[in-house]
């Protein structure tokens, strides 16, 4: 199947200037860029006045089990996706010890969700990737290798430090995972059980990371008060390791912290300067999204969410959270400080009889229930098994707009797929083009391509994927650049884009004129080669 894309103006992901242009396509491949006759394809598709560039790559996705139930993934595939990095924050699926998987699926879920579409006894990453590939996905796919999981697969889902004998077992499980073609390690250290972690284990497991030339991709343990001295840690963690730095979806929590903007990007270039390789992803918004138990002390969590729905039903407990939670605990990043009960939003709930909490944020849940807002999070939690998700509100506009520039930045989504999800889900690629490229100019055309494409490509070592180039992949999005734009809001976020024609994925056609191609899966799970 021979296909020319005729007349657009071609980006090829690099960063380098559009040039006008054609590109053929033939099955799986981009065979040729340039000026050619149209005769000898099977189709030709005229795309006058639009932009053919890469596929975009999400660099931070959360479509791990939403893919086992709406396989084509048309959030991401409608806003010019083709490849997605799965198994983030160090909580995702596999590996799976048989004995965790009703415990794990309650802590992952408000996270990735859950269904029993998925056979959850795969026990191992090579497993769960055969299912990922025999289900069949919109996207492509990769995999990174969670820590949390490790974690739980060397000592179980309990607190405390590893001792070295689990630390080595811990390495080696990581050393097994990344051979069987995992592209990092990811880890959440807000999360449990990646949170109960020191620094030791970090660099520890960063050594073996290094050894197998992929990124360590890490949600810090503060994005707020404490982002100074969290960042210092994961730069000597990088320092230590040798390892390559990506942060997950940098940003500074709470305008309060806006004075530390300028000391946190010193620390980039300082961190930089002294060696360390670090890029990071950003999504263009001012509120991010998570489970709503990460207001919870980290304590709360220890041993697993069986243990902390035990403490939610405790009066003891809940008294001993509200005063951590009104006083703060050094080190941890608490939600209702730098957002407040007011700008933390619920978006989505595991039982019909809390949905009307969707849409709510805390000080409307306590008026609802006719309790303290605090006290009524705690119940929800305890009725949901911990499956809620929330919207947090904590940013500044000037702090995006800085963090796009810089040279470390590509775009991702980090996008729960539930319920009211964030706008993100549908529109974080499309926004970057229309507001911030086209009305506000913060960057140029090929260079938000390139943060986009080939940037992320370049981090985490997709050779075939990222540019267009001959004998690449033919993962290729078409799209009007004076028409594209985001359309969801926090109220409506389930709106596709306007402004993307086409999308390739493996050189089939996954949409066509801005409408998704029925039952197409031409996505894959890739493997990072050695």
């Amino acid at each position: 199947m021979r296909t020319l894309i005729a007349n657009g103006l071609i980006i090829d992901g690099s960063g380098s200037p559009a040039v006008p242009g054609h590109l053929a396509m033939e099955d799986e491949k981009i065979v040729g860029i340039a000026p050619m006759e149209s005769a000898g394809f099977d189709t030709v598709i005229d795309v006058k006045g639009c932009v053919v560039c890469p596929g975009f790559i999400d660099t931070h996705s959360h479509s791990d089990i939403e893919v086992f139930k709406q396989p084509q993934l048309l959030p991401k595939l409608m806003q010019g996706i083709t490849t997605e990095f799965i198994g983030q924050d160090g909580v995702s699926a596999a590996p799976l010890p048989l004995e965790f998987i009703q415990p794990w699926r309650k802590n992952i879920a408000g996270l990735d969700g859950d269904t029993d579409r998925l056979d959850w006894t795969f026990e191992t990453t090579e497993n769960f990737l055969e299912l990922l590939g025999k289900n069949g996905s919109g996207t492509n796919l990769c995999y990174l290798a969670p820590h949390g999981n490790l974690r739980m697969a060397a000592r179980g889902l309990g607190g405390g430090l590893a001792s070295d004998e689990e630390l080595e077992r811990l390495c080696a499980i990581l050393r097994r995972e990344l051979e069987q073609g995992c592209f990092g390690l990811s880890t959440g250290l807000v999360y449990i059980p990646c949170a109960y972690a020191d620094t030791r284990e970090l660099t520890e497991l960063c050594k073996v990371t290094a050894d197998h030339s992929v990124p360590l991709v890490i949600h810090q343990r503060s994005e707020s008060d404490d982002i100074l001295d969290s960042m210092a840690e994961v730069i000597a963690v990088g320092r230590d390791s040798g390892v390559w730095i990506h942060f997950s979806h940098f940003k500074l929590c709470g305008k309060n912290n806006a004075p530390l903007f300028d000391r946190v990007l010193e620390t980039l270039d300082s961190g930089s300067a002294a060696g360390v390789r670090i890029s990071f992803d950003h999504y263009p918004y001012l509120a991010g999204s998570t489970m709503l138990g990460v207001i919870l002390p980290p304590w709360a969590h220890d041993g697993g969410t069986d243990k902390l729905l035990q403490r939610l039903m405790s009066r003891d407990e809940r008294k001993k959270m509200i005063r951590d939670i009104r006083t703060g605990i050094r080190g941890w990043d608490n939600f209702v400080s730098f957002a407040g009960l007011d700008g933390i939003v619920i978006t989505n709930v595991k039982t019909e009889k809390n949905s009307d909490a969707i849409g709510k944020n805390l000080v409307q849940l306590g008026e609802m229930r006719s309790k303290e807002p605090l006290e009524a999070v705690f119940d929800l939690l305890w009725q949901e098994d911990n499956a809620v998700t929330m919207v947090d509100f904590y940013g500044l506009e000037e702090h995006i707009k800085a963090l796009m520039k810089r040279p470390e930045m590509n775009v991702c989504t980090d996008g729960l797929l539930g319920g009211v999800p964030h706008p993100r889900v549908y529109g974080a690629f499309a926004r970057v083009l229309g507001k911030y490229v086209r009305e506000e100019k913060i960057l140029s055309l090929p260079e938000a391509i390139h943060k986009m494409t080939g940037k992320p490509a370049s981090v985490f070592g997709l050779r075939d994927r990222g540019q267009l180039r001959e004998n690449s992949a033919a993962d290729i999005v078409v799209f009007d650049p004076e028409t594209i734009r985001d359309k969801g809001s926090y109220e409506n976020p389930r709106q596709y884009p306007e402004g993307i024609r086409h999308v390739f994925v493996n050189g089939h056609a996954a949409i066509r004129d801005g409408r998704p191609v029925p039952s197409v899966l031409a996505g894959k799970v890739l493997r990072k080669s050695p």
